[in-house]
Protein backbone atom coordinates (compact mmCIF):
# COMPACT_ATOMS: atom_id res chain seq x y z
CA UNK A 1 0.00 0.00 0.00
CA UNK A 2 1.37 3.40 -1.06
CA UNK A 3 1.84 6.32 1.47
CA UNK A 4 -1.22 7.94 0.29
CA UNK A 5 -3.17 4.85 1.28
CA UNK A 6 -2.19 4.58 4.49
CA UNK A 7 -4.52 7.70 5.28
CA UNK A 8 -7.53 5.25 4.45
CA UNK A 9 -9.46 4.55 7.44
CA UNK A 10 -9.37 1.31 9.76
CA UNK A 11 -12.93 1.31 8.54
CA UNK A 12 -12.43 1.27 5.32
CA UNK A 13 -9.21 -1.46 5.51
CA UNK A 14 -11.85 -3.56 7.32
CA UNK A 15 -14.10 -3.96 4.45
CA UNK A 16 -11.58 -4.46 1.51
CA UNK A 17 -11.00 -8.12 2.74
CA UNK A 18 -15.04 -9.01 2.43
CA UNK A 19 -14.98 -7.12 -0.97
CA UNK A 20 -12.61 -9.45 -2.26
CA UNK A 21 -14.78 -11.97 -0.97
CA UNK A 22 -17.37 -11.51 -2.53
CA UNK A 23 -16.20 -10.73 -5.57
CA UNK A 24 -13.85 -14.04 -5.69
CA UNK A 25 -16.98 -15.81 -5.47
CA UNK A 26 -19.00 -13.75 -8.04
CA UNK A 27 -15.74 -14.51 -10.60
CA UNK A 28 -16.20 -18.13 -10.04
CA UNK A 29 -19.49 -17.99 -10.53
CA UNK A 30 -19.15 -16.40 -14.24
CA UNK A 31 -20.39 -12.77 -12.99
CA UNK A 32 -18.66 -10.09 -15.64
CA UNK A 33 -20.31 -6.81 -14.49
CA UNK A 34 -21.86 -5.40 -11.34
CA UNK A 35 -23.12 -2.13 -10.03
CA UNK A 36 -22.65 -0.50 -6.82
CA UNK A 37 -26.47 -1.08 -6.25
CA UNK A 38 -26.06 -4.83 -6.68
CA UNK A 39 -22.99 -4.80 -5.14
CA UNK A 40 -24.41 -3.51 -1.77
CA UNK A 41 -27.47 -5.73 -2.18
CA UNK A 42 -25.14 -8.71 -1.86
CA UNK A 43 -22.93 -6.94 0.79
CA UNK A 44 -25.53 -5.44 2.96
CA UNK A 45 -24.14 -1.88 2.33
CA UNK A 46 -24.86 1.33 0.71
CA UNK A 47 -24.24 2.09 -2.98
CA UNK A 48 -22.76 5.13 -2.23
CA UNK A 49 -20.57 3.78 0.69
CA UNK A 50 -19.02 1.07 -1.86
CA UNK A 51 -18.28 3.76 -4.14
CA UNK A 52 -16.78 5.85 -1.28
CA UNK A 53 -14.60 2.99 -0.32
CA UNK A 54 -12.99 2.47 -3.57
CA UNK A 55 -12.60 5.47 -4.29
CA UNK A 56 -9.97 5.50 -1.37
CA UNK A 57 -7.67 3.87 -3.58
CA UNK A 58 -8.27 5.42 -6.85
CA UNK A 59 -12.14 4.47 -7.97
CA UNK A 60 -12.20 1.44 -10.54
CA UNK A 61 -15.89 1.63 -11.99
CA UNK A 62 -17.69 3.68 -14.93
CA UNK A 63 -20.81 5.60 -14.91
CA UNK A 64 -23.30 3.53 -16.47
CA UNK A 65 -21.43 1.11 -16.63
CA UNK A 66 -20.49 -0.70 -13.47
CA UNK A 67 -17.63 -2.45 -11.86
CA UNK A 68 -15.76 -5.46 -14.51
CA UNK A 69 -15.47 -8.10 -11.54
CA UNK A 70 -12.77 -9.74 -12.58
CA UNK A 71 -10.76 -6.73 -12.93
CA UNK A 72 -11.79 -5.34 -9.81
CA UNK A 73 -11.17 -8.39 -8.09
CA UNK A 74 -7.80 -8.71 -9.54
CA UNK A 75 -7.31 -4.89 -8.20
CA UNK A 76 -8.73 -5.67 -5.03
CA UNK A 77 -6.06 -8.49 -3.94
CA UNK A 78 -2.82 -6.40 -5.23
CA UNK A 79 -4.67 -3.69 -2.81
CA UNK A 80 -4.68 -6.74 0.01
CA UNK A 81 -1.06 -7.49 -1.00
CA UNK A 82 -2.52 -11.21 -1.99
CA UNK A 83 -0.30 -11.21 -5.66
CA UNK A 84 2.67 -11.47 -3.32
CA UNK A 85 3.84 -14.53 -0.92
CA UNK A 86 4.63 -14.58 2.63
CA UNK A 87 6.45 -17.09 4.87
CA UNK A 88 4.68 -17.57 8.34
CA UNK A 89 5.54 -19.41 11.79
CA UNK A 90 2.99 -20.50 14.01
CA UNK A 91 4.19 -20.68 17.53
CA UNK A 92 2.30 -22.79 19.74
CA UNK A 93 1.43 -26.26 18.32
CA UNK A 94 -1.76 -26.84 20.54
CA UNK A 95 -5.70 -27.19 18.95
CA UNK A 96 -5.46 -24.24 17.73
CA UNK A 97 -1.59 -24.06 15.82
CA UNK A 98 -2.38 -27.38 14.73
CA UNK A 99 -5.79 -26.24 13.03
CA UNK A 100 -4.21 -23.33 11.22
CA UNK A 101 -1.29 -25.07 9.88
CA UNK A 102 -4.10 -27.96 8.45
CA UNK A 103 -5.89 -25.36 6.76
CA UNK A 104 -4.53 -25.46 3.32
CA UNK A 105 -6.76 -22.49 2.22
CA UNK A 106 -3.40 -19.67 3.74
CA UNK A 107 -1.09 -21.77 1.15
CA UNK A 108 -3.86 -20.99 -2.17
CA UNK A 109 -3.78 -17.38 -1.26
CA UNK A 110 -0.32 -17.41 -0.70
CA UNK A 111 0.48 -17.31 3.26
CA UNK A 112 3.34 -20.90 3.62
CA UNK A 113 3.53 -21.82 6.96
CA UNK A 114 6.54 -22.86 7.62
CA UNK A 115 7.02 -24.51 11.18
CA UNK A 116 5.49 -24.79 14.17
CA UNK A 117 7.35 -23.91 17.51
CA UNK A 118 6.62 -25.71 21.34
CA UNK A 119 7.84 -26.28 24.30
CA UNK A 120 6.30 -29.71 24.85
CA UNK A 121 8.79 -32.29 24.18
CA UNK A 122 6.10 -34.78 22.49
CA UNK A 123 4.82 -32.79 19.96
CA UNK A 124 8.49 -31.47 19.03
CA UNK A 125 9.51 -34.05 16.04
CA UNK A 126 6.03 -34.38 14.83
CA UNK A 127 4.96 -32.82 11.52
CA UNK A 128 1.34 -31.50 10.48
CA UNK A 129 1.22 -31.82 7.00
CA UNK A 130 4.57 -32.25 6.51
CA UNK A 131 5.11 -28.63 8.36
CA UNK A 132 7.49 -29.91 11.08
CA UNK A 133 6.90 -28.69 14.66
CA UNK A 134 11.19 -27.39 16.23
CA UNK A 135 11.63 -26.92 19.91
CA UNK A 136 11.02 -22.83 20.55
CA UNK A 137 14.69 -22.82 22.53
CA UNK A 138 15.68 -23.05 18.24
CA UNK A 139 13.78 -20.27 16.56
CA UNK A 140 16.12 -17.56 16.88
CA UNK A 141 18.28 -20.14 14.85
CA UNK A 142 15.29 -20.95 12.31
CA UNK A 143 14.51 -17.00 12.10
CA UNK A 144 18.37 -16.34 11.13
CA UNK A 145 17.80 -19.36 8.27
CA UNK A 146 14.31 -18.45 6.67
CA UNK A 147 12.74 -14.65 6.05
CA UNK A 148 9.78 -14.99 7.61
CA UNK A 149 6.83 -12.31 7.06
CA UNK A 150 4.26 -13.35 9.58
CA UNK A 151 4.72 -14.93 13.08
CA UNK A 152 0.86 -16.43 14.24
CA UNK A 153 0.81 -16.70 18.60
CA UNK A 154 -1.30 -19.66 19.68
CA UNK A 155 0.61 -19.66 22.97
CA UNK A 156 -1.47 -19.05 26.83
CA UNK A 157 -1.85 -15.56 27.95
CA UNK A 158 1.25 -15.20 30.36
CA UNK A 159 3.64 -16.14 27.27
CA UNK A 160 2.31 -14.27 24.42
CA UNK A 161 3.86 -10.81 25.09
CA UNK A 162 7.57 -12.30 25.78
CA UNK A 163 7.52 -14.65 22.50
CA UNK A 164 6.37 -11.41 20.53
CA UNK A 165 9.36 -9.24 21.96
CA UNK A 166 11.54 -12.33 20.62
CA UNK A 167 10.26 -12.69 17.80
CA UNK A 168 10.59 -8.73 17.13
CA UNK A 169 13.90 -8.97 17.85
CA UNK A 170 14.73 -11.10 15.24
CA UNK A 171 13.51 -9.02 12.58
CA UNK A 172 9.47 -9.86 12.38
CA UNK A 173 7.59 -7.29 11.36
CA UNK A 174 3.57 -9.07 11.25
CA UNK A 175 2.08 -11.00 14.35
CA UNK A 176 -1.27 -12.56 13.70
CA UNK A 177 -1.99 -12.68 17.68
CA UNK A 178 -4.64 -15.73 19.12
CA UNK A 179 -3.39 -15.24 22.38
CA UNK A 180 -6.40 -14.04 25.07
CA UNK A 181 -4.25 -10.77 25.53
CA UNK A 182 -3.28 -7.70 23.13
CA UNK A 183 0.34 -7.69 22.66
CA UNK A 184 2.27 -4.47 22.21
CA UNK A 185 5.04 -3.70 19.63
CA UNK A 186 6.69 -0.89 17.89
CA UNK A 187 4.88 0.99 15.45
CA UNK A 188 6.86 -0.25 12.51
CA UNK A 189 5.17 -3.49 13.45
CA UNK A 190 1.88 -5.00 12.56
CA UNK A 191 -0.48 -6.72 14.99
CA UNK A 192 -3.81 -8.27 14.33
CA UNK A 193 -4.91 -9.34 17.89
CA UNK A 194 -7.97 -11.69 17.61
CA UNK A 195 -10.07 -13.08 19.95
CA UNK A 196 -12.36 -15.37 19.08
CA UNK A 197 -14.60 -15.49 22.37
CA UNK A 198 -15.46 -11.30 20.82
CA UNK A 199 -17.37 -12.44 17.80
CA UNK A 200 -19.12 -15.36 20.26
CA UNK A 201 -20.19 -12.34 22.67
CA UNK A 202 -21.23 -10.23 20.00
CA UNK A 203 -23.53 -12.99 19.25
CA UNK A 204 -25.11 -13.91 22.55
CA UNK A 205 -25.83 -9.87 22.43
CA UNK A 206 -27.64 -9.82 19.38
CA UNK A 207 -29.75 -12.98 20.67
CA UNK A 208 -30.12 -11.17 23.72
CA UNK A 209 -31.29 -7.54 21.86
CA UNK A 210 -33.47 -6.34 24.61
CA UNK A 211 -30.98 -5.02 26.71
CA UNK A 212 -32.03 -1.41 25.46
Amino acid sequence: MSKENKRVSEAVIRRMPKYYRYLKEMKASGIKRISSRELSKKMGLTASQIRQDFNCFGGFGQQGYGYNVEELCDEIQKILGLHKEYNMIVIGAGNLGQALANYSGFEQEGFNIKALFDINPRLVGISIRGIPILDIDHIEGFLSQCEVHIAAICTPKKTAQEMVDRLIECGVKAIWNFAPIDVNAPDDVVVENVHLSDTLYTISLRMNEDYN
